[in-house]
């Protein structure tokens, strides 16, 4: 049988600079993410769970503590990061040492692809050829990714939130930039279906050896303001299923807000204008997982380095 050799089979040079490119860009990469403690994935594999919701909330929270906090949209087609976190249309600098990412009123430093683009309506196109359009697409699509992640000068970071799209696919794609991956976040709801999607994401990190998987259970119950009855949005519980046949902890639950989402399309983060908000508690206390985790990371990467 022939074997097809992959970019990493091939140890000379090629004449054609593409492999030196390849591996120029990973070597770049690197050394962009060499200065950051800790890449936090917040993915789901499905969509409308709120996902960019609580990327924003969360980068804002770990913000109001003195973290330095970098969040990348990845969803190229459907940015909504930016605005979220109160930059939309912001205007990005060019430097020799990368691009400047936009900063947000709670001090989150922001890459979008809205950025980019120079009309709010306008959707993404790719300029490739004509014949297997979507075979290029994939290949255009990680590349911005990879730019996003390591052409950007990020500076020095406690903690990068990559906002992951909807899709198995799109998690696999970050693994593949950044295959030693510190956290990754499982957004889902309580319905069945969540579980059943989210379980194939909870899968592929785990066979990842993603260092922490977790799951993050969005709009669970909902509070009436008037009489405080807690009303189901979901039947079942998913969510508990999903905890048990996985043996990935919850360590999260955010209670249905409206004021949630309402204050994210606004561009200022509820978790800032009414921390003591019940959906704030949960967002806060999730931090609170996150920054413990960053910090064992931090120690574990000092006794390394002492050995």
């Amino acid at each position: 049988m022939r074997k097809i050799r992959t970019y990493k089979d091939v140890t000379h040079d090629t004449g054609s600079g593409l492999l030196e490119q390849v591996v120029d860009q990973q070597h770049r990469l690197a050394d962009r993410l060499a200065l950051v403690r800790s890449v936090v994935a917040v993915a789901s594999g499905k969509g409308g769970v709120g996902k960019s919701a609580i990327t924003a909330n969360l980068a804002a929270a770990l913000a109001g503590r003195g973290l330095a906090v970098g969040a990348v949209d990845a969803d190229l087609n459907g940015p909504s990061l930016a605005r979220m976190l109160g930059v939309s249309g912001a205007r990005l600098a060019d430097r020799a040492s990368g691009v400047e990412p936009a900063e947000s009123p709670s001090g989150v430093r922001v890459m979008s692809m809205e950025f980019l683009q120079q009309e709010e309506d306008a959707p993404l196109r790719w300029r490739e050829p004509e014949m297997g359009r979507f075979i290029w697409q994939s290949t255009l699509e990680t590349g911005v990714l990879r730019e996003f992640l390591g052409d950007v000068e990020w500076g020095e970071l406690d903690v990068l939130l990559v906002d992951v799209p909807p899709g198995t696919d799109k998690i696999a794609r970050l693994l593949e930039l950044v295959p030693e991956l510190d956290q990754m976040l499982m957004v889902t709801t309580p319905s069945e279906t969540s579980r059943f999607v989210v379980s194939k994401s909870v899968r592929m990190a785990r066979e990842a050896a993603v260092g922490t998987v977790a799951l993050v259970a969005n709009m669970v119950g909902h509070t009436c303001p008037e009489c405080g009855h807690v009303s189901e949005l979901f039947m079942g519980d998913g969510v508990k299923r999903l905890e048990e046949e996985s043996g990935v902890p919850v360590w999260a639950q955010i209670p249905f807000d409206p004021r949630f989402g309402a204050a994210t399309d606004s561009g200022t983060p509820l978790v800032i204008t009414d921390p003591d908000a019940p959906s704030c508690h949960a967002i806060l206390a999730l931090a609170d997982r996150v920054e413990e985790q960053i910090g064992i990371r931090g120690r574990d990467a000092v006794e390394e380095v002492g050995s």
